[in-house]
């Protein structure tokens, strides 16, 4: 149930890794230029970037399979950030991941501003988890002329609130702002697109719901109405491929995101994630993996609704304030409960908060084998993953936590 945070492994990508491993050693380099299995790793990005242009909804050209989420993160900042003195402010979710976050703040001390001044971060209202609509829409209307860059969360990774892409999209691009998404917790998880949507860039890692294993190889669009933007940051593997091998002085972009290649691709992690890939256009794509995924997360929450254990959001805030000799034992569900307006993932948040409940819960569904992740202090993510998760697993998921919830109650009263 962690595919949000580690997807689980292919059998199809240990396969195609030995293979590689076997032209290594049998032919070296002649691999880039000779290779049995029609993988030339000169070409190897190639074989990824139609099934990316599927997932997230872009043209072939608009895709690059390249470095990691936050190093692309920075190099489409560097192409798209151009502050100017009225203009120059980031608009994003509060509380994003903290590597977007130090992205931020270190690209615009790099313009000489201050973060706390040129860094807009939205809060949810007092008492709720997570953002309404018309709160970002209103601070884009309120403050687009200030605005440079508008750069959210597909799924926020805290809340797994999926945002209106399109929406914000619209409303930032009315404004004058180029907008931007970090798609790390949306891609593989949710359908994109990206070219219908006029999103300008967007990043995303591939080791949650693509699969590709720790620290796999990132994914990159450039909408194609920037083709012509020179590159700011060249290196050789953004070159023509007629003629990069040639070694010219001279660089000479390949048109669209892939010109914003700078080194060859690892061969073994781009091989991992064409493993999954692979995986992913048999079962069909995003489409029936969408709607096996609204079935699998609803019915975990039916099933959580039920418990013993649990309390409403609204509750959870009452009960927080509440000075209790014994505190109320219980959970509830952070992430939004329209399915539209989530991913796989549902986060629940554990109370009493403030740190004591969420570990032992976690530690005991997973001696019983039941794996989520936890985000300190009183958080743990399901995610049931539509590509490979059951729903016994979620039956099983369930069924354990009422059973650790039991143990837990006991211990504290004890």
């Amino acid at each position: 149930m962690c595919g949000n945070s580690l997807g689980v492994l292919p059998k199809r990508s240990q396969k195609l890794i030995q293979e590689e491993l076997e032209v290594w050693g049998t032919r070296g380099v002649e691999g880039h230029f000779d290779h049995p299995h029609g993988r030339h790793w000169m070409y190897i990005a190639d074989t990824i970037h139609p099934i990316f242009a599927d997932l997230v909804g872009a043209k072939e050209s608009e895709v690059a399979c390249m470095g990691t989420l936050t190093a692309n993160l920075h190099l489409m900042i560097n192409a798209f950030y151009r502050p100017t003195q009225d203009r120059y402010k980031i608009l994003c979710e509060a509380k994003a991941f903290p590597s977007d976050q130090y992205a931020f703040a270190s690209q615009v001390s790099s313009h000489g501003y201050e973060p706390s001044e040129a860094i807009i971060e939205l809060s949810p209202r007092p008492g709720e988890f997570t953002l309404r609509e018309e709160d970002i829409l209103s601070a884009i209307a309120r403050q687009g002329s200030t605005i440079a860059l508008v750069l959210f969360s597909g799924v926020q990774y805290y809340t797994g609130q999926l945002f209106p892409i399109r929406t914000i999209t619209k409303a930032a691009k009315e404004q004058g702002c180029i907008c931007g998404w970090d798609l790390a917790h949306a891609a593989g998880n949710v359908p994109l697109s990206l070219h219908d949507w006029d999103v300008d860039f967007a990043v995303w890692c591939t080791y949650k719901y693509l699969n590709s294993g720790p620290g796999g190889i990132g994914g990159l669009f450039v909408h194609d109405k920037w083709e012509g933007q020179p590159i700011r940051h060249a290196g050789w593997w953004g070159h023509d491929p007629a003629t990069r091998f040639a070694m010219p002085s001279q660089f000479s972009a390949i048109p669209g995101a892939q010109g914003f290649q700078q080194s060859n691709p690892s061969v073994f992690a781009t091989v991992s994630l064409l493993g999954s890939l692979q995986i992913f256009q048999q079962a069909g794509g995003m489409g029936p993996l969408r709607e096996r995924s609204l079935r699998l997360t609803g019915y975990l929450e039916e099933l959580l609704h039920k418990s013993k254990w649990w309390i409403t959001p609204t509750r959870v805030g009452e009960l927080e304030s509440q000075d209790e000799k014994q505190p109320t034992l219980g959970f509830t569900i952070i992430t939004p409960s329209d399915p539209t307006s989530r991913g796989s993932q549902l986060s629940l948040v554990f109370v009493p908060m403030g740190g004591a409940i969420m570990p032992k819960v976690l530690k005991g569904l997973e001696t019983r084998g039941v794996f989520g992740d936890s985000r300190k202090p009183d958080v743990i993510r399901l995610a049931p993953c539509a590509l490979y998760n059951t729903f016994e697993d979620v039956e099983r998921t369930a069924a354990m936590l009422e059973e650790v919830m039991t143990v837990v109650e006991k211990e504290d009263l004890a």
